[in-house]
């Protein structure tokens, strides 16, 4: 079917859009890795009774990323799972896996507590490793998604390019995931239908909070042809946050788009359920904002602040210089690292230390 029909079909009033609820996965970062079981149970059981198609369950960097390195998880990996897989009886199961972070025996241990889909992220120039997983994820009969990182360091061509490296690896479908949150409408908009133009599997959308773009960058996406987009109850995740699941169901509906979501048993569950776990307000302050500005990974938030606190810095600092080095996920150790160089730094200034 020629790209420019899938494009334009995406775009028709009434165009089924998919929806990844993540706020038991990218919202554990908001929550410090701290969802228990019961908590799972009760935000996946309402996200099922709301109609969710979609539930991903998982640390907030993916299974095994409970870790010094990311933060520990305040319960095993597994018994989330088996909490989530307990209440989901139309809803599927999703994962997130990084290479690098889970392996090919994690995967395996997912798809045995119900998990049916797999969602491998590489950053956006590095596609190549996720090629086992993938082939791995298909072994299992799970629906597989190849997910490109901070796609916004790129140019359109080459988020293309690397997402059809995932095609060929019998992804079912690619994801472009704006995880610093750090992309306007426009920049959406030319990645997006780019690799749709590339491509013959569907296309999703993951977009952060950071620059308060979220739902309108995740619209720009689907006007440009992607029908899978991803959400969070209330926001709940990395930096400021995602896309809004309830507010997002709105405003496709208002936009007469199909998400087959309840919208309100959908903003019961964020309000009653996913709102008392909350931690803190999901908001745009000074630090999720410089993220977006500065194009630095949302998930970076919290260990800059703590980074800061420990030597006595302004966590904005901290969240531009890791902008200046183009520091990417998986290199949070570096932030100590960062923060003890610009400390010292100070204190051999003239007159300081």
């Amino acid at each position: 079917m020629p790209a420019a029909y899938l494009y334009m079909g995406a775009r028709m009033a009434g165009a089924r859009i998919h929806i990844i609820d993540t706020t038991l996965r990218d919202g554990s970062h908001a929550v410090s890795h701290s969802y228990s079981p019961e908590q799972v149970r009760a935000i996946a059981g309402a996200l099922e009774s709301a109609r969710a198609e979609y539930v991903e369950v998982s640390h907030g960097d993916g299974l095994a990323g409970s870790s010094f390195n990311y933060g520990f998880s305040s319960y095993p990996e597994e018994e989330l799972l088996a909490a989530a897989a307990s209440q989901l009886h139309e809803a599927k199961l999703a994962v997130l896996l990084l290479p690098g972070i889970g392996t090919q025996e994690d995967l395996s241990m997912a798809a045995s507590y119900g998990a049916r889909v797999a969602r491998i992220a590489t950053h956006v120039t590095g596609a190549e490793s996720g090629a086992q997983h993938i082939a791995l994820a298909k072994r299992f009969n799970m629906f597989t998604c190849g997910l490109l990182m901070m796609s916004h360091l790129v140019s359109p061509q080459k988020v293309a390019e690397q997402a059809g490296l995932f095609e060929s690896y019998g992804a079912d479908l690619v994801y472009l995931m704006d995880s610093a949150g750090a992309m306007l409408p426009d920049d959406v908009t030319a990645r997006v239908r780019a690799t749709r133009e590339a491509l013959s599997i569907p296309i999703g959308f993951h977009a952060h909070n950071n620059l308060g773009l979220a739902i309108g960058n995740t619209l720009a996406a689907i006007q440009a042809g992607a029908t899978y987009v991803d959400g969070c109850c209330r926001g709940l995740g990395a930096g400021a946050g995602n896309a809004q699941t309830e507010v997002l169901v709105a405003v496709l509906a208002k936009s007469n788009y199909e998400t087959g979501i309840d919208l309100h048993k959908i903003m019961d569950a964020a309000q009653n359920i996913v709102g008392p776990v909350m931690q803190r307000p999901q908001v745009i302050d000074n630090t999720s904002l410089m993220l977006g500005y500065a194009g630095v990974y949302s998930s970076f938030l919290l260990h800059s602040v703590r980074a800061a606190d420990r030597f006595g810095l302004d966590p904005l600092d901290i969240i531009v210089e890791l902008g200046r080095r183009g520091m990417v996920g998986g290199q949070e150790d570096m932030i100590v690292d960062v923060a003890y160089q610009m400390a010292k730094a100070r204190d051999l200034r003239p007159g300081l230390g």
